[in-house]
């Protein structure tokens, strides 16, 4: 019986060293994810998501875009917001109007957008309000008077200001 007790008595006054932790490789860690996050950081909040067949020009331009309806021009198609309003192969019915102007199946689309977005401002006090802002990504091989002609579509549905997205140095 007194064995026992001595053994416990050793245990208890076996005095536990403080260990020390090195945390200089745990902090490197921290500054690498640190910077990963900053570098991958969008600070504009719009995400753009080019489908495959556009080839986007390049610019020098620093400037960022702002939130707005989304238009994507290919050659041959033509989104808002990723929903396709016009395929070459598949649309029947007219393409422009009668001023040869105006893409037809674009403006239903942009009206039709306006027309939800007005109704979500006059349902909602916090909604944002309709700014009349587009994001434009065309295909750098449209002819300038495609791109006249979705510009003029844009306009004549109420969308007034232009933002054309680009490529920029970091790609």
């Amino acid at each position: 019986m007194r064995s026992n007790r001595s053994i416990r008595n050793r245990v208890k006054r076996v005095k536990k060293e403080v260990m020390d932790i090195d945390i200089t490789s745990l902090l490197d860690i921290l500054v690498i994810l640190l910077v990963f996050l900053l570098k991958s950081y969008n600070s504009s909040g719009v995400v753009l998501n080019v489908p495959q067949g556009i080839k986007l020009p390049e610019s020098a331009s620093r400037e960022l875009n702002t939130s707005g309806i989304i238009v994507q021009v290919a050659p041959e198609t033509i989104w808002v917001d990723s929903k396709e309003v016009y395929q070459q192969e598949t649309y029947s019915g007219r393409l422009h109007d009668h001023s040869g102007r105006r893409i037809i199946p674009l403006f239903n689309e942009l009206v039709r957008k306006k027309q939800t977005i007005k109704q979500i401002e006059k349902s909602s006090p916090h909604a944002k309000k309709f700014s009349g802002i587009i994001n434009l990504i065309i295909d750098k091989s449209i002819k300038y008077s495609q791109i006249k002609k979705v510009m003029y579509t844009c306009a004549e549905a109420g969308f007034k200001t232009y933002k054309f997205v680009v490529l920029g140095d970091e790609q």
